[in-house]
């Protein structure tokens, strides 16, 4: 989706990114979610200046507070300009080639020239044109094809699954939507796909992996929630004197001692997440961790050692 942005069609996107003829010396990126932050993290990373620019309070909405807040300090320190409650007024192109953003924060409207601006502010269905309406398709608002559990549209011959029905954009989750239809629609077994407690990965600089609650949504469903957090400064970075530091939190039923989510902010959160997903989905409780011998020295073993 490119915003109703003055001089948006000079803006490139997630898609153009790719074919970019040589790195841009500056880059402005506007949005904070995925693709923004780690898009952000790769120009970085290759030697860019980069801005980052979103409008909201912080980055990666819907996202638990404490790893939006540890995100966002840590890739400062990795050399990102974070610019929040920031919104682009209109682009233009100068003599020279680069490009004039005026952009609209809380002190007013401040001009930055860049070699680049590159628009991530969402993904939509792209099923505009294709005739479902006048199939009798039920779409919603953002032109999502409504669905059941098992893929199944309005009309009983037409079936849906992955980004376009608007449940869950991740590639897996559209693989195991696909696998589940095809065992419904020819397999002889209705197959439906669980999207509850799908762990999901942030490959940010450094990365983010979560699966289950945010500490927000536990407590606005539970009378009672136990939060257990550490954050600390890897080994590694004892030795090489990086100033970084991993977060790692657990959300826990405080009646049940139900482990509702995990959640990690660090390098190598997204392999250690998968694992630990597994015992978030199986439901195993805090004492079920606790009784687990910790591998040492890693960083996962914090998931198994918070008290």
């Amino acid at each position: 989706m490119r915003p109703a942005l003055p001089g948006a069609d000079l803006c490139i996107t997630s898609n153009e990114a790719f074919e970019l003829p040589e790195l841009p010396h500056r880059v402005l990126l506007v949005g904070g979610g995925y693709i923004a932050v780690e898009f952000a993290g790769i120009f970085a990373g290759l030697g860019s200046s980069v801005t980052l620019a979103y409008r909201g309070d912080q980055v990666l909405r819907g996202f638990d507070d404490d790893v939006r807040n540890h995100l966002a300090t840590e890739i400062v320190k990795h050399g990102i300009d974070l610019r929040l409650h920031a919104v682009p007024q209109s682009v233009e192109r100068l003599p020279h080639g680069r490009l004039r953003v005026a952009l609209r924060t809380a002190a007013g409207v401040e001009s930055l020239e860049v070699d680049a601006v590159m628009l991530a502010t969402g993904r939509m269905p792209n099923t505009r044109g294709l005739g479902l309406e006048a199939a009798g398709v039920v779409l919603s608002d953002n032109g999502a094809v409504v669905v059941d559990a098992y893929g199944a549209s309005s009309v009983p011959s037409i079936h849906a699954v992955g980004d376009v029905t608007d449940r869950v954009a991740l590639t897996p989750v559209a693989i195991r939507e696909g696998a589940a239809l095809a065992a419904t629609l020819f397999g002889g077994q209705p197959t439906p796909v669980d999207h509850a407690d799908v762990p999901h990965a942030v490959f940010s600089s450094p990365p983010v992996g979560v699966v289950g609650l945010t500490e927000a949504q536990a407590r606005s469903r539970l009378d009672a929630v136990t939060v257990y957090k550490a954050s600390f400064r890897p080994l590694k970075a004892t030795l090489s004197g990086r100033d970084e530091k991993t977060l790692m939190k657990l959300v826990v039923d405080g009646d049940t001692q139900r482990v509702l989510g995990a959640h990690m902010v660090g390098p190598d959160a997204p392999e250690i997440i998968q694992a630990v997903a597994i015992a978030v989905k199986a439901g195993l409780t805090k004492a079920q961790f606790d009784a687990t011998v910790a591998v040492h020295p890693t960083a996962a073993e914090e998931f198994v050692t918070m008290r």
